[in-house]
């Protein structure tokens, strides 16, 4: 997209976001979104698989690999992304919004964070419906915790969202295909 559409989108949505960075005035929320962004980096998913490991020990390996291939997947759809998009964070477009956390890099859509939390979660939750009580909570405070933290525009998280349904669903249809050729149980 060109940086002009950026500009306008931004322009139309830097309200929603400078009101949900205010939150970060409030050292609790400031430290709760930092935590919570802190452990959507990979940590909180990591921890989840080792645990299904460790619980279900050779039954997990497909749903942790099938998470493994959602994670890489969307990682090489958000970095795509991101260089053909070049749209600017948005402490970096308003004085206003505050970037409360160091980012990753350098752009803002779409969110990676949210993508891999709903794709993580879809995956999870399909297998483990029980889990859904954690992870779609879970999921929900990471997308908001990278528009408090002046990260990310709300259509950056709403794009994230649609990112990680299409890859959880990807690779749904992926394992679909390999359990038909009889490569996977």
């Amino acid at each position: 997209m060109e940086k002009l559409s950026w500009q306008w989108v931004a322009e139309h949505e830097a309200g929603v976001t400078r009101r949900l960075n205010r939150a970060g005035r409030f050292p609790v929320l400031l430290y709760l979104f930092r935590y919570i962004s802190r452990l959507g980096n990979g940590i909180f998913w990591y921890v989840l698989m080792m645990v299904m490991l460790a619980v279900q020990g050779n039954r997990a390996w497909p749903i942790v690999l099938q998470m493994i291939f959602a994670g890489l997947f969307g990682t090489a759809i958000y970095v795509w992304l991101k260089k053909k998009t070049i749209r600017p964070r948005p402490h970096c477009q308003f004085g206003s919004i505050h970037c409360l956390l160091a980012p990753l890099d350098r752009f803002s859509f779409p969110s990676g964070h949210t993508l891999h939390a709903t794709a993580f979660t879809l995956v999870a939750i399909v297998y483990y419906p029980l889990l859904a009580w954690l992870l779609l909570p879970f999921t929900l405070l990471v997308a908001l915790s990278r528009m408090v933290l002046g990260l990310h525009y709300l259509t950056d998280v709403l794009a994230g969202f649609l990112l990680g349904s299409i890859v959880a669903g990807i690779s749904f249809l992926l394992l679909d295909v390999l359990s038909n050729y009889g490569l996977v149980g």
